[in-house]
C-alpha cells in the first residue's frame, strides 16, 4: 500500500489507504521519584491560603536554665525560655494543553486530542517527579553554599562528619567521599558491605546517634550496577505501598533506581568552590532521602480541565484545544521558602540561589559570600533534615 505522508493539513500522521489501528509507544523517560515514599504529606501545610505562598510554625527545643537550689542564698532562681519559629512554602501550577484542527479527523480517522487525554497521567506524573528532582538539587545546593561557600559572612567548615555539632549551620547537611566512588573496587582486605562503607559512612555522619531505621537511595544505573555486581542487593524486597524495592544492607537503604541526572553541573560547582569554605571534591551526587522526607499537598485548582472551541477557523472547520491545570504546594521538611513570593515556583526556580534578597541562577550569582540557597534551613538541628546529598566520584 501508498505510504501518504504529504496530505495537506495532516502532515504529522503516517497515512496509508489501509490502515491498522493506532498503538501506543511505550514511555521510556528517567524512573520517576514520584509516587515513592520520599514524598509524604504534612498537615501544616494550608493550600486553601490566599497569596503564592503560606507559612507554618512550631515551637523550638527549650534550652533549659537549671538552677541549684539554696537555703542561704535568697536570689531569684533564672527562668528558662523557649521561642517560636515559622517558615514560609510555595505554591506552583502546572498547565498543558493541545490543539487539533477539527477535520483532520475525516482523512486521519484519529482523534487528534485522544492521545493527549489517554497520557495526561503519565504528563502529570512527570512533572511532578521534575519538580522533586529541582528540589533535591535545591537543598543540595543550599547545603553546599554552608559548607564551602561564606553564607551570612560565616565561612564554611564543610560538610558533616561524626563528631560535628549538628546545630552549627556552618557544616552543610551533606557528606563529600572526595575521589572515593561510593562502591569501590574490591580488593584481597576489602570485600562485601565494606566496598559500600561511603554510603554507611555518610549515614551515619549525617546522623549520627539519630540514625532512622531505613532511608531510600535515590541511585544511577551506575551505582545499581556497581552494588549487583558487589554482590550488595538483598534477595528479598520490601513493599511499599504498591512499589516493590530493591534494597541493600538487609532493608537499610531502598533503592529508587533513576538515570536522572541528580548531580550539579561542573559550572554550578566550580561556583560553589569559589568560597572560602571547605571545597567540595566529588563531582557526582547520590541523595540518601528520609520517608516523607518532601511534603506535598495538592491545589484546588479553577477549572482543571478545560476545553476550547474556535468554530470559525479553517474556513468554518473550526479547531478545539484542550488544557489540563493542576498545583501543589512541595516543600522539603525543614527548609524555609527564600525565593520569590510573587509568583508560582517553577522547577528551575527550585534550585536558584538568593544573592542580596534577589533569586538568581547559581553560575550567575555575582559573589557567592553573600548568596544563599533559596531553601534555607530553619530547624535548630541538622539531625532534623530529611535529604542528605553525598558527593562523589
Amino acid at each position: 500500500m501508498t505510504v501518504r505522508t504529504d496530505v495537506a493539513g495532516a502532515t504529522s500522521y503516517v497515512l496509508q489507504e489501509a490502515l491498522s489501528a493506532y498503538t501506543d509507544e511505550a514511555y521510556t523517560n528517567a524512573k520517576k521519584l514520584s509516587g515513592t515514599g520520599i514524598v509524604g504529606g504534612d498537615a501544616r501545610i494550608d493550600p486553601s491560603t490566599e497569596t503564592y505562598a503560606g507559612q507554618m510554625r512550631w515551637n523550638k527545643p527549650i534550652n533549659p536554665t537549671i538552677n541549684v537550689a539554696s537555703l542561704e542564698t535568697s536570689t531569684d532562681g533564672t527562668t528558662s525560655s523557649y521561642t517560636t519559629e515559622y517558615l514560609a512554602y510555595i505554591k506552583s501550577v502546572r498547565t498543558h494543553g493541545a490543539e487539533r484542527v477539527n477535520m483532520q479527523q475525516v482523512v486521519t480517522q484519529v482523534d487528534g486530542l485522544a492521545k493527549i487525554a489517554r497520557d495526561f497521567g503519565e504528563t502529570r506524573s512527570q512533572d511532578e517527579h521534575n519538580a522533586i528532582l529541582s528540589i533535591l538539587k535545591g537543598v543540595a545546593i543550599s547545603e553546599a553554599l554552608n559548607g564551602a561557600a561564606t553564607g551570612s559572612g560565616e565561612t564554611g567548615l564543610g560538610g558533616q562528619t561524626f563528631d560535628n555539632d549538628p546545630n552549627d549551620d556552618k557544616y552543610g547537611f551533606y557528606v563529600d567521599l572526595g575521589a572515593a566512588k561510593p562502591i569501590i573496587d574490591a580488593t584481597a582486605a576489602i570485600q562485601g558491605a565494606a566496598r559500600a562503607q561511603g554510603f554507611l559512612d555518610a549515614f551515619g555522619k549525617a546522623y549520627k546517634d539519630y540514625e532512622p531505621e531505613y532511608a531510600y537511595l535515590v541511585t544511577s544505573p551506575e551505582i545499581m550496577a556497581s552494588l549487583r555486581a558487589a554482590n550488595l542487593v538483598d534477595a528479598d524486597r520490601v513493599r511499599d505501598g504498591s512499589i516493590d524495592f530493591n534494597t541493600i544492607f538487609q532493608g537499610k537503604f531502598r533503592l529508587i533506581q533513576t538515570r536522572a541526572a541528580q548531580g550539579m553541573s561542573t559550572a554550578e560547582l566550580t561556583k560553589i568552590n569559589t568560597g572560602a569554605g571547605v571545597d567540595i571534591v566529588g563531582t557526582k551526587t547520590s541523595f540518601l532521602v528520609l520517608p516523607g522526607a518532601l511534603a506535598m499537598s495538592p491545589l484546588a485548582v479553577p477549572e482543571p480541565l478545560e476545553i476550547d472551541r474556535a468554530a470559525a477557523a479553517y474556513l468554518g472547520g473550526g479547531t478545539t484545544q484542550i488544557w489540563y491545570r493542576w498545583g501543589y504546594v512541595m516543600h522539603p521538611a525543614g527548609y524555609n521558602w527564600a525565593g520569590s513570593q510573587n509568583k508560582f515556583a517553577s522547577d528551575a526556580e527550585y534550585k536558584y540561589a538568593v544573592e542580596d534578597g534577589t533569586p538568581v541562577a547559581l553560575t550567575g550569582v555575582t559573589t557567592i559570600a553573600d548568596a544563599t540557597g533559596t531553601w534555607v534551613r530553619k530547624s535548630t538541628s541538622a539531625l532534623s533534615l530529611g535529604i542528605l546529598p553525598i558527593f562523589h566520584s
